[in-house]
């Protein structure tokens, strides 16, 4: 059994297409994220005014288990 050479192979040379899609899709990755985090504040923004106004009666906390 021949023993394999522990040198590191050198990767392939970066063709002009694998770099034009690479920074298509890192602008569309950005995209994503960024509009996924405008729907969470805008939605963190909509609940916070919901639960602005106090809750008429009793508050409604949590309690134990009476099993």
């Amino acid at each position: 059994m021949a023993k394999s050479s522990k040198t590191p192979k050198k990767s392939p040379a970066k063709s002009a297409k694998s770099k034009v899609g690479r920074a298509k899709r890192r602008l569309l990755d950005r995209l994503i994220r960024q509009s996924v985090a405008q729907e969470k504040a805008d939605r963190s923004e909509r609940h916070a005014g919901l639960k602005r106004d106090p809750r008429a009666g009793i508050d409604r906390t949590r309690r134990a288990s009476r099993r």
